[in-house]
């Protein structure tokens, strides 16, 4: 999870997450280098005495700069294309959780181990050394890594969202309709996330967290 005065990303606990850094780190690429040009270029320009009355036109310049940025916007689409695509697949095998929203709580449900409960966040009054402020529930998901999770939210009530940072999940939870994403987490750990869409008056109050253990200890 985020930790006070840091500047990087959370580490990424899912394939997806990993993809969506490298992602972000190809668009700073190119965003960075087009800053830079522009600041040369106004530099250039400011302290620059030379001017061309005569100049009404110039067809090579204007080709240039029209070919180079459609070829930078094309650098930057393709992974992007990739990543939705990456992000849509679903596969068919692997552990089904089901997460329903309410106001302003969870309710989850994974049919495999005939497991349903809710999860409430724990009152300030209730925290335990080393509990998380705002963070913390009392009953945690418990999935295993290393193995495909297919996560499957909705609402019971006005629209709320779904969101793990460090898995790279967040999706909105619609009255009446399903949403469906699939995460695959590398290591054991525990995960923090909450609602992300203003769904009332405690929607701060509606945290998320996710335990991944091994699979042997889930089923055995």
């Amino acid at each position: 999870m985020s930790i006070f005065g840091q500047l990087n990303l959370m580490d990424p606990a899912t394939p997806i997450q990993e993809e969506m850094i490298l992602f972000h780190d190809h668009a700073l690429v190119l965003l960075i280098g087009i800053f830079l040009f522009v600041v040369i270029l106004g530099v250039n320009l400011i302290t620059n005495k030379m001017s061309s009355r005569t100049m009404l036109e110039a067809q090579q310049l204007e080709t240039i700069w029209t070919i180079i940025p459609a070829l930078l916007l094309i650098w930057l689409a393709l992974p992007s294309l990739r990543l939705l695509y990456l992000l849509d697949e679903q596969p068919s095998d692997g552990l089904v959780l089901k997460s329903t929203a309410h106001q302003w709580y969870w309710s989850h449900e994974i049919p495999m181990l005939n497991n349903s409960f809710d999860s409430y966040m724990v009152p300030l009054n209730d925290l335990d050394n080393g509990m998380f402020r705002l963070l913390e529930v009392d009953n945690r998901i418990t999935v295993p890594f290393n193995v495909n999770t297919n996560i499957i939210t909705t609402s019971a009530d006005v629209l709320h969202a779904f969101a793990i940072p460090a898995m790279g999940v967040k999706m909105d939870a619609v009255p009446g309709r399903l949403n469906s994403m699939n995460m695959f987490i590398n290591n054991p750990g525990i995960y923090y996330g909450q609602c992300s869409e203003i769904c009332g008056a405690n929607h701060s109050f509606m945290p998320i967290v996710l335990e991944a253990i091994s699979i042997e200890d889930l089923f055995f």
